[in-house]
Order: C-alpha cells, then sequence, then structure tokens
C-alpha cells in the first residue's frame, strides 16, 4: 500500500526537523514516548524538562477525537502524568466496534493559550493537486471541518505562496497573526510536498505572541517513497491501527515484502478465528473476504492477506507456513478451514507456486490433522492443472481433507463449501489440459472465426434493456461535475485506443510478455506483430528473437527512446515494464513525442505525487494512461497489452482472440482475468477490458473507459468492477442520472467486508481503503443501485447479472451473436511444453555436486547456511563439492594444511617464472595465472597423482621397498614424489615434517604413509636428496585418507586417485601463489620482462655461425 499512517510522535518529529519557516515554532522535539517498560530515570535525563514544565500526556496509537473521549490528561506535573498513566497505561477500551490496549503515551510541554489562538490546518493529496484546509476555530469542538473550512487547490506543479494563503485561506484571522499563520503554513505545505506525505492534520494549531504550537498533529505518508526519502525518513515504524494487535508474523511477512519483487500481505484479525485465507491476488483477497463475511463468516475469519506478482516456490513457502504455523498454535472446537484461493493469473506459474504450498502443508501435516483443518482450493493460470493435481495428491498422502478445484468452478464457490453453505461435488467438472488448446484446436467448435472482427449487431442502436435505467434522485451530483470540468481543461483523447493496425514499443526486456503478445496476434489472424520493437537502455542496440507463429522473426531492441520513436513512427502504444524507479523519468520522457496516444505502465509502488504529475502531463497531451500497478488491457481480435489474459489456454479458452460484445474495467489485473472468464461463460465473450491498476490515483479512471464505451458502436453492455476506496463510481452514477450513459451498465464494488470489521484494514491495492462513509464499498453499491445500474447482491451474483442482462439484450435483438470458427493452431514453445510434462529431452549436463536453482545455494544436499552454522571450513567445502560428502573435521584440516604448504614456493619455479613473465607483459589476472597452471604436470607438482598411483600398486602388489625400488630402477621409470632439488635428509623439508607429525597424529592409519618412509630410507641411503617430498608426501598420506576415514569404499577411493582428484590439491594451493605474484608485479610496477643474453648460450650449427 502507498499511504500509511504515522504516530502524532513520528510526524512531529519530521516538522520539528525539516519544516522552513520563519514562524517560531515552540516545544521543538520535546515529545516522550512512555510505554509499560519505559524506565523513567532514564527518560527524565533524556527529557530534562519534564521536571520543570507543566505537562499534557495523551495516547499515540491512532486513536481519533482522543480530547472527547476523555483520553488527554492536561496541565499535570511529572507526578500527577505518573499517577494518571496508573490507571490508563495497559487498560482495555473500547473506541467504536475496535477493542484494544493502551499501551504507548506520548507526554509534551502543556500550551497555556486562549480558544481565540486555536486554527485547524489540514492538508491531503488529491487527484487534482494538495487540498489545504484551514478554519480560524480549532480544537476538540470544530466540527464538521469539511463543511466549515476555507480551501484552497494547489494544483500539480503548482508552488504555494504567502498571498494565496492569506487571500483564500486568512479571512477570519486577525491581522497580527496573519503573517505568521501564512508563512508557516507555506512551509508546512512545502515540507508535506518534500517528504511526501498524503495527509497531515493539525488540530489545533496555537498561535500566541511567543510563536507557534503544534498541539495535536495527525499524519499519513506515502510509503512507496522510501526510496527517494531513505534519508529524512530514517527507519520508519508504521503502527497498526487501534485495536488490532502488531504480530512478529506480520513483520516477518512486510519484511519478505520488502525484499521481493512479488507481493506478499499479512494482516490477522482474528488469530483464534477458524477461517483462514491464503489468497493470489489483491482483487481476488478482498472478494474472498467479502465472501466469506457475506456468509455469516466476519467474527471467525481469522487473517487477510494476499500473494501475487509471481512470487518463487520458496517465497510462497515461507508465505504459507507462517500462515500455517498461526492457524495450528490453538486448537476449535469446530476444527478449521483454509481457503487457498485466487482468480485466474496472468503470469505466475501456478504450479511452482503451489509446490512452495504443499511444501508447507507436508512440514505441517500433523498439526494441520491434529487440529481438523479441511482445505478447499481454487485457482486458475498459467501450468493451474499441475498445481491442482500436486495439491490433490498431497491431501491423498498425508490424509489432509483436500478439495481442489479449477476455472470450471465458480471463484468464491468453495467459501460456501468451506462453510457448509453449499455441498462439495464429489467429482468436479475437469477444465480442459493447456495442451488440449494449444495441440488440437482444429476440432474445437466452440471457438470464433478468425474473420470475425465485430458483434454483427455493430450498428443497431441499443434499446430495450437500457430503458429500465431510470436515474433515482437523491445521487450525489457534484463528484462528476466536477470532473467534467477538470477534463474540459485537458487535451481531448482517442476514443479508440486499439485497432487491428495498433503498434508498440515494449520498454524493458520483458520476453516471455512480448512472445505473449505476438502469440495473441497471430492467433488473432493478425497480418503482422503489435510489438515493432524494444527498448532497454542497459545494452547496446541488438536484435532479439521472437516466433511469429512458427516462423522465427528478430525484433530490434534500442539503448535509447528517441531512435526507436525516429525509426517507428507508426507506434502509438507504449508498453512499460521499467521499475518503480525508473518508470516516472521514462514515461515522461515517452510523453514528449506526440505520435504516442497509450501508455501502460506496469510497475507496482510509484509514489503518489510522481504519479499525479503524469496524470496531469498525460491530460495536457492527450494521452491516455493505464496503470501504474495494473497488468494492462486487451481488446480482444486486436491488442493485448503485455501479459493480460495470461497464455494462451486461457485466451482460447476464455475466447479473447475475437470480439463479442461486453467491454469491462476493473481496478485489478488478476480480476479482470476472472471478468474475461465470467463474461465468455455467461456472453457472446469480451470486445475491450481494461485493468486501470490498484492505485488511489490511477493513471485513468473508470469513468473515462465507461464514457470510451459509451462511445464505441461494438460495445452493447459495460461491466465495472469496483472497488472501496474513493469515489470515481458516483462519476457513473452521475453519469447514468445524466443521461450521458445509456447503455446497460453491470456493476459491482468488492470490499463490502470493511463495514463489518472492528478496526481498519488496508487491502492488498493501494487504494482500497475507505477514508469516509461514502467511499465504502457498501455505500458505492447502493448509489449505483439507486441511479439505475444492475448491481448484484453478491459477487457470487455477477455472472448472473451479466448474463441476465446480456440474454435481454439478444432477446431484443440488440446483439445478434457470431457463428463460432477455430483460430490458427499457434504452436507451443519448447520450454513450456517441458513444464507441461508434454515431451522430454536428455539433459545436456549433469551435476551433483551444486544446485543453485532454489532459495539458497546448497552444495552436495548442504544448505549454504548450514555450511557456516556447523563451520565447516574450506576444507568442508571441498569435500561436500570434491567428494559429495562430509569428512571428518581432521580430515577437512588436512585439506586446509595441504593448502596453505603447497601455496608457494618462491618465483623460481616454472609455474611461479611463467605468472610472472606474463604479468610484467600487461596480461591480466586470469591469463597469467592460466600461464603458471600450464606448467603442472609430472615434472613440475603434477607429482600427487602419479606418486600415489606408484606407492599404491607397490603396496597393493605385496613389493617389498627394496623390490619397489629395484623394479623402478630396473624399469628405468622415476619413483614420482622422491627427490628435491635443495632439501635432503640432512637438511629437511619443514613442510613435510608438519604434515608427517599431523597425520601420525590424527590418521586412524597410515600404512602407505609408512611403506614410503621405508622406500625413502633406501632412496637417502644412495643420495641423501632422495627424500620423500611434499608432493609425495601428500599423495600417500590423501590414499591414507581416502582408505581409512571410514567415507568412502576402497573402489571409491581408488577412483578418485585414478581421476586427478590430488593434482586437484595441488592446482587449487598453487594458485593461490600464483596470484599472489602476479598482484606483486603489479604492485612494484615491474615493466616487460626481457631474459638477458648474458643468462643464454648461443649454439648454432658452425656452417650457420661462419
Amino acid at each position: 500500500m502507498s499511504a500509511k499512517a504515522i504516530t502524532e510522535q513520528t510526524g512531529k518529529e519530521f516538522l520539528y526537523k525539516y519544516i522552513c519557516t520563519t514562524a517560531a515554532v515552540q516545544n521543538r522535539f520535546c515529545c516522550a514516548t512512555v510505554t509499560a517498560d519505559t524506565d523513567w530515570a532514564r527518560l527524565t535525563q533524556d527529557h530534562p524538562w519534564l521536571l520543570t514544565e507543566r505537562l499534557v500526556v495523551k495516547p499515540d496509537q491512532l486513536i481519533k477525537r482522543r480530547g472527547k473521549l476523555g483520553l488527554v490528561a492536561v496541565d499535570l506535573n511529572l507526578e500527577g502524568v505518573q499517577e494518571w498513566l496508573k490507571s490508563n497505561l495497559m487498560t482495555e477500551i473500547t473506541i467504536g466496534n475496535a477493542k484494544g490496549i493502551l499501551k504507548n503515551f506520548l507526554i509534551e510541554p502543556f500550551v497555556p493559550h486562549l480558544q481565540e489562538e486555536e486554527f485547524y490546518v489540514c492538508v491531503y493529496t488529491s487527484r487534482e493537486g494538495s487540498h489545504v484546509l484551514f478554519h480560524h476555530e480549532g480544537g476538540v469542538d470544530v466540527g464538521d471541518v469539511d463543511t466549515k473550512a476555507h480551501r484552497l487547490l494547489v494544483e500539480i506543479d503548482e508552488k504555494l505562496t504567502e498571498d494565496m494563503v492569506t487571500q483564500q485561506l486568512l479571512e477570519h484571522v486577525t491581522d497580527e497573526k496573519k503573517e505568521v499563520l501564512a508563512n508557516f503554513i507555506v512551509g508546512l505545505f512545502n515540507l508535506y510536498e518534500d517528504l511526501y506525505f498524503t495527509y497531515l492534520e493539525i488540530n489545533p494549531l496555537v498561535v500566541t505572541k511567543e510563536g507557534v504550537y503544534i498541539l495535536d498533529m495527525a499524519a499519513k505518508i506515502d510509503a512507496t517513497a522510501d526510496y527517494i526519502c531513505k534519508p529524512k525518513w530514517g527507519d520508519v515504524e508504521f503502527p497498526p491501527p487501534f485495536g488490532r494487535e502488531a504480530y512478529p508474523e506480520e513483520a516477518y511477512i512486510a519484511d519478505l515484502d520488502a525484499k521481493s519483487g512479488a507481493s506478499l500481505k499479512l494482516t490477522l484479525l482474528n488469530p483464534r478465528g477458524r477461517i483462514w485465507t491464503m489468497v493470489a491476488g489483491g482483487g481476488a483477497s478482498v472478494v474472498y473476504s467479502d465472501t466469506i463475511c457475506d456468509l455469516g463468516g466476519v467474527d471467525e475469519l481469522a487473517n487477510y492477506g494476499e500473494y501475487s506478482g509471481a512470487p518463487s516456490e520458496q517465497q510462497t513457502y515461507d508465505y504459507a507456513k507462517t500462515i500455517l504455523s498461526l492457524m495450528t498454535n490453538e486448537k476449535h472446537p469446530d476444527g478449521k478451514v483454509l481457503i487457498i484461493g485466487g482468480s485466474i493469473a496472468n503470469f505466475t506459474n501456478v504450479a511452482a507456486t503451489f509446490k512452495g504450498i504443499v511444501r508447507a502443508i507436508k512440514d505441517y501435516q500433523g498439526p494441520l490433522k491434529e487440529h481438523e483443518v479441511t482445505i478447499f482450493v481454487r485457482r486458475g493460470g498459467p501450468n493451474y492443472q499441475e498445481g491442482l493435481r500436486v495439491m490433490g495428491e498431497v491431501g491423498k498422502t498425508t490424509g489432509i481433507p483436500i478439495h481442489v478445484f479449477g476455472t470450471e468452478t465458480h471463484m468464491t464457490a468453495i467459501v460456501g463449501m468451506a462453510l457448509g453453505h453449499r455441498p462439495i461435488p464429489n467429482q468436479p467438472p475437469v477444465a480442459a489440459h493447456t495442451a488440449n488448446f494449444l495441440l488440437n484446436t482444429s476440432a474445437s467448435a466452440a471457438t470464433p472465426a478468425r474473420t470475425r472482427n465485430t458483434s454483427f449487431s455493430e450498428h443497431k442502436l441499443t434499446t430495450g434493456v437500457t430503458e429500465g435505467m431510470t436515474p433515482t434522485a437523491g445521487v450525489p451530483r457534484v463528484s462528476w461535475s466536477a470532473t467534467a470540468m477538470f477534463n474540459a481543461e485537458v487535451k481531448a483523447k482517442a476514443t479508440t485506443l486499439f485497432t487491428r493496425q495498433t503498434k508498440a514499443i515494449v520498454w524493458g526486456m520483458q520476453t516471455r510478455a512480448v512472445q505473449g503478445m505476438m502469440d495473441f496476434d497471430y492467433v488473432c489472424s493478425r497480418e503482422e506483430p503489435s510489438v515493432v520493437a524494444m527498448i532497454y537502455p542497459f545494452t547496446g542496440d541488438h536484435k532479439q528473437k521472437f516466433y511469429w507463429g512458427h516462423k522465427e522473426i528478430l525484433l530490434p531492441v534500442y539503448k535509447n527512446m528517441a531512435d526507436a520513436m525516429k525509426k517507428h513512427p507508426d507506434v502509438d502504444v507504449l508498453i512499460s515494464f521499467a521499475s518503480l524507479r525508473s518508470a516516472f523519468d521514462s514515461t515522461m520522457e515517452t510523453m514528449q513525442y506526440p505520435q504516442i496516444h497509450t501508455i501502460a505502465i506496469i510497475a507496482e509502488g510509484i509514489p503518489e505525487a510522481l504519479t499525479c504529475k503524469l496524470i496531469k502531463t498525460a491530460n495536457e497531451k492527450g494521452v491516455t494512461i493505464i496503470g501504474p500497478a495494473t497488468v494492462g488491457g486487451i481488446k480482444p481480435g486486436c491488442f493485448k497489452i503485455g501479459n493480460t489474459g495470461g497464455m494462451l489456454d486461457n485466451i482460447l479458452a476464455s475466447k479473447l482472440y475475437r470480439p463479442g460484445s461486453v467491454a469491462y474495467v476493473s481496478r485489478s489485473g488478476g480480476m479482470s482475468n476472472e471478468l474475461n472468464n465470467i463474461i465468455s461463460h455467461t456472453t457472446d465473450g469480451v470486445f475491450e477490458g481494461v485493468a486501470i491498476g490498484g492505485d488511489r490515483f490511477p493513471g485513468s479512471t473508470f469513468m473515462e473507459h465507461v464514457l470510451r464505451y459509451q462511445d464505441t458502436p461494438g460495445v452493447k453492455m459495460i461491466v465495472v468492477l469496483g472497488e472501496i476506496g474513493g469515489t470515481e463510481e458516483y462519476n457513473i452514477c452521475q453519469g447514468i442520472a445524466d443521461g450521458r450513459i445509456t447503455k446497460p451498465v453491470v456493476c459491482w464494488c468488492i470490499g463490502t467486508c470493511a463495514t463489518m470489521f472492528s478496526s481498519e484494514v488496508q487491502f492488498g491495492h493501494a487504494g482500497a481503503c475507505a477514508n469516509q462513509a461514502s467511499e465504502t464499498a457498501v455505500a458505492k453499491n447502493q448509489a449505483l443501485r439507486e441511479a439505475g445500474a444492475f448491481v448484484p447482491n453478491s459477487f457470487d451474483e455477477l455472472g448472473d447479472v451479466i448474463k441476465f442482462v446480456y440474454d435481454d439484450l439478444v432477446a431484443k435483438g440488440v446483439i445478434v451473436p457470431a457463428q463460432e470458427v477455430p483460430p490458427p493452431t499457434v504452436p507451443m514453445d519448447y520450454s513450456w511444453a517441458r513444464e507441461l510434462g508434454l515431451i522430454r529431452k536428455p539433459a545436456s549436463f549433469m551435476t551433483s555436486i551444486c544446485d543453485e536453482r532454489g532459495q539458497e545455494l546448497i552444495y552436495a544436499g548442504m544448505p549454504i547456511t548450514e555450511v557456516f552454522k556447523e563451520e565447516m571450513g574450506l576444507g568442508g567445502v571441498l569435500g561436500l563439492l570434491w567428494f559429495q560428502r562430509r569428512l571428518p573435521r581432521y580430515a577437512c584440516h588436512f585439506i586446509e594444511m595441504c593448502l596453505m604448504v603447497t601455496a608457494d614456493h618462491g618465483p623460481a619455479v616454472s609455474g611461479a617464472h611463467n605468472t610472472i613473465v606474463c604479468a610484467r607483459a600487461g596480461k591480466d589476472l586470469v591469463s597469467s595465472l592460466t600461464s603458471g597452471l600450464l606448467t603442472i604436470g609430472d615434472r613440475f607438482g603434477g607429482a600427487l597423482d602419479a606418486a600415489a598411483k606408484q606407492f599404491s600398486k607397490a603396496f597393493d602388489s605385496g613389493l617389498l621397498p627394496m623390490e619397489f625400488v629395484n623394479k623402478m630402477k630396473k624399469d628405468g621409470v622415476l619413483i614420482m614424489g622422491i627427490g628435491h632439488r635443495v632439501k635432503s635428509i640432512n637438511n629437511p623439508d619443514m613442510r613435510v615434517q608438519i604434515l608427517k607429525d599431523f597425520v601420525k597424529q590424527h590418521f586412524p592409519s597410515t600404512q602407505l604413509l609408512d611403506y614410503a618412509l621405508e622406500v625413502e630410507k633406501i632412496t637417502t641411503s644412495k643420495k641423501p636428496n632422495l627424500i620423500l617430498n611434499v608432493d609425495g608426501f601428500i599423495g600417500v598420506a590423501f590414499v591414507d585418507l581416502l582408505r581409512t576415514c571410514g567415507g568412502f569404499t576402497r573402489d571409491e577411493a581408488d577412483e578418485f586417485v585414478e581421476i586427478g582428484t590430488l593434482n586437484g590439491i595441488f592446482v587449487l594451493g598453487r594458485s593461490i601463489g600464483f596470484i599472489g605474484h602476479y598482484l606483486d608485479q603489479k604492485r612494484l610496477k615491474q615493466g616487460l620482462y626481457r631474459h638477458p643474453w648474458d643468462d643464454i648460450s648461443y649454439v648454432l650449427p658452425e656452417h650457420m655461425s661462419m
């Protein structure tokens, strides 16, 4: 969500710290917070004014009208405050329907003043700009400020001046206070904009001759502006509404949400309730809550929440296990139900998200059965059949009752089943598999003709049903009239946004969405793709491959927008997948090009103030904006935006490849796809559908699209899915009342459950929150019904009402359904066919040591967090990745010792020499390191494997040490691992001595090492430098380790020696030294190496020298 309430203390701290005004703001930072854990001695030390000032104390928990409720104590000393808190702190009170505990209080200095020194000031944001309200009388008894206060609208990008304030707001203020108040209000307004407030109210604002005092303050800030305001805001804690506790699980999910590109929300309403929900989609989550409350489950509804935006399997698992943990905390005498619901997804892989839920169910199967939990599932979207199959299977294997339904079942039907209001079908109808649509469309007689571009009723006048739409007296008129006046000042916008010739550019590297658009174009029998180019500023200009039916095509990708627009002048639509941080700038840049008439902004989380600037610019330039926070829109047979409508199976099932007669507008993207499904089952299909987005101020409004539909001949009836929050639906009421809208309108506003909750609930969409009674879904549904719209009694009945209106139009001849003919077949992508399990292909690679695909990196089956938790070290990691098992701690330590002693042996050895020469030739680190590593072989460093093999073979063959030495001499083969250029029996290699001491102390057996040491006695008796060198020692000791540590069979141990594992120890260790030599040469700034002539013997053939 965007607008979030903050505590009074936080709001005042922002004001005191950042307000810029010449008015003398008094008592700056004189705010002290008290809780049950407060140390009063420390508090008075931090705030010494508590000991000297008269004080005010009040709860700081988002409670309105505290003074009238007797929750403010004034003019007390510190002892009086402490005494008052004894009877109020941690006490439970009821305010309205909300019952809560007073646990957070604010103490401030008491300000003696006269009644006439109190004023009221408020700033709030609307679509058109920021409104400043001022009243010359403030305080507890201010009354209805909406009717009393003077108002001033500061339009987008307009600056507030002191003259504007004085002339329009301060009419009833005495002259001596006008200057102070005007300056303060301007400073307050600038603060409001700079810190992205969405609401700020001060009542009373006291002005005395000493200065300005902020007595009581309420504020909300735009939480989505955190990336802009973080330096000033710091870490802001958003308190829950009074009457609802802040639970650690909510904070955990909020943290997951903040770290994820997906949306994860959780609000606990009644942790002891028996009805729990886990719903996909911001709109769908509201619909499920509505239905539960409609069926009498409000007192047992335990939570509100939603997950959407294609969360990963791990994220869904974390979300699901949190809910399952909460619902199995305590038993309910009637058992519990879990509703795993959702609309038809546009782009989320349902099977992938369900796998995370299935994992959580398996982990909690014991508690779930103990608490007698029954689970009801309904879902649709990409790969939903596999998701439902997996969910059904886990029910059978765990013994948990799980009832599974797909798109053949109405979205909220499972709620009635869960609450016992409707029977549970024994065998629900099975929806066709994705492959049935994509691989065999020719057999379907229910799919329309590719030549069908409009209904046969295109030019008929609408009659019949619309005559019953008689406006009722009492429908508000102000809102629509104001909108009409506002829109009269803007440039005219197109009635038709998309046609079969529409060309679009996509901003962002969203290849899946672009391919989906092209497949839609192809199945609609468009002559050419709707997407002509992409813009991606993070790479250079290049081409990207896509499919047009069976054929591969190349699409240009441009680094900058100017080039794209110049080369594609016929483009008039831009679809922006820019991130929330870059969407504003890229959209403003787009609107510089007059060829663009429509922009779809997909990103969620754009600050409201920036969105309002986009709206203002779009209105000035006649551009229609769809979004932000939307999936887009679709015009069957013509064009679709991004992922709208889901994958091809849903496009075909919902008959979105040809136009019907019904146009709809919705806020929710997921619910728009559900509308596609409902309309396709109850009418001849969708003519056009738009999801305007879930923000408070979407780029285009319900009314704009309804009026477009009214003026479009092919649209015969209109469906609007409204929502709690805002007053936009009243414009439709007024449009019907004024006769501007004459076509039948079926409308339902979701969020009716909000009025039944005891505390305020912010639903999934940023705009889904009622700030006044008229913004509730119940009030808007009633107004629409009274205005003459067709309003069902619940979302459950929406399809029935749509069918009723449609059938009536057909009966009157307004709509003549066209004959259905199959669309062209679109080949299925290989990756998706594999995802659906339709094909199999041998993998190009196999791996058994590491898996990076999940939430956490896994080494040989061990999560990386466990590796660090158990302090396995480098040796332990090497054991996992090289040997696929956990080695004993002494073995890990021995490996690390081997790496340490082989790390370097000076600059003179061939590998280090090569690395140095290469580094001095100006080569990079990898090239220099490689040149050194390439010298490793039997003569340098590669003796570990050879020594291990020679000594093992001799020992295993039963040869005595002397026999082994004699045989090697007779065969003319050097004994690998024996001999050293410098070290000897009299000058031992300390590296070997260190390793020998460790091995003798820790290894269970050292048979091969002992054998090698006997060989050393024989060879050193002939020549003192024929010692067992470090390569030989490591080789034989490693064989002892593999054979005796208990982790390997004899065959496995021999195989590791045979495949070159031991040389890997030398390569890994010596790489450390080679890199050191490279860095050393660079640090010393050594120049190009040229070998000196006097160190070279030039030996040429005699005839050449002559």
